[in-house]
């Protein structure tokens, strides 16, 4: 009988100054502890059987609706229901469960195909039953050094797929038949004769956290692919403005490497320019055509040139710095 309260009591048959016995139910455990005092010699001992039957019988007296509290003990205290090993291996007594989630151990490689394949599989065996495959990823994108983006799906929990249905034997057996599938997460039932592997559900507070993980996990990866864009952004820019800068630089030395040599051309064809001499147009209307110098004035920078226009010959006068002379 389970105690719930110390009861107390004070025995008449005993040559005793005080005696108490107290009864104690902790952690299903009965200590019983009792303290004798002895008007001679200060002695102690453990009861006897009659003096416990006389304890139980000054209990009872004491309560007047004993029976009744314990009818009602008994009434209130749910019976174990002991299952035979036979019900066990009896997969359709998983439906008196409801609707539940359980683990489905799945191969690694291409796990994504195999979640496609139980929920065709339940599809067209079982088109009324309501079910749900959730197979925990985060999605992470990456940026690569040509500028395109690529997607690529991590798994929280890899080889692992979670099923939401109501199962019983059919829906079992229809996804251990399913390629790259192990079978359910469980535990062993049955004798030495024959053992199977019962599926075990996950309790709700066990989805929640798998949950929150994955929702923790998909904002760090989101969080991790803004900060490369961004980085990504700030070396773009600084190497455009690099490239302008480098442009620029590679152009006016351009443009500088040509003036020196247009004037060291021009320098090197003022000595050579006398009359008479062979010269050739380098700017101006007339570029690109040959004749001979006729007369140079160095004083206002003009020169008469006699050049072949139409078929006959004609005088220009151009300036010094357009004419150089034509060399052999």
């Amino acid at each position: 009988m389970e105690m719930l309260q110390v009861l107390q009591w004070r025995p008449s048959l005993l040559p005793l100054r005080r005696a108490s016995v107290s009864f104690r139910r902790e952690r299903c455990s009965i200590s019983v502890s009792s303290s004798l005092e002895t008007s001679v010699g200060g002695g102690g001992g453990e009861l006897t059987a009659r003096e416990r039957r006389q304890l139980r019988k000054e209990r009872r007296e004491g309560s007047a609706n004993w029976r009744e509290e314990v009818e009602d003990r008994l009434i209130k205290k749910p019976k174990k229901r002991k299952a035979s090993w036979t019900e066990e291996l009896n997969l359709d007594n998983l439906a008196l469960l409801g609707p539940q989630w359980w683990i489905v151990r799945v191969a690694r490689t291409n796990a994504h195909e195999t979640v496609e394949r139980i929920s065709r599989a339940l599809v067209r065996n079982f088109p009324d039953v309501a079910f749900k495959v959730y197979y925990p990823t985060v999605r992470e994108q990456k940026r690569l050094k040509n500028g395109s983006c690529t997607t690529k799906l991590r798994p929280i929990s890899p080889g692992s797929v979670f099923l939401h249905c109501v199962l019983n034997k059919e829906i079992h057996d229809c996804i251990r038949e399913c390629d790259a599938v192990g079978g359910f997460l469980g535990f062993r039932v049955g004798n030495t004769k024959r053992q199977i592997n019962r599926p075990k559900p996950v309790g709700t507070n066990d989805m929640e956290a798998i949950f929150q993980q994955v929702r923790e996990e998909q904002e760090i990866a989101d969080q991790a692919f803004e900060e490369q864009k961004e980085q990504k952004k700030s070396l773009v820019i600084d190497s455009e403005a690099d490239a302008d800068n480098t442009s620029k630089v590679s152009r006016q030395s351009r443009k500088d490497a040509r003036f020196i040599k247009n004037s060291l051309l021009v320098k090197d064809s003022n000595e050579l320019l006398i009359p008479g001499a062979s010269i050739r147009v380098v700017s101006g209307p007339f570029a690109g055509y040959t004749g001979y110098l006729k007369k140079l004035n160095r004083k206002n920078g003009k020169a008469t040139v006699g050049l072949m226009l139409f078929g006959k010959e004609s005088s220009l006068e151009v300036e010094v710095d357009q004419i150089v002379v034509e060399t052999t």
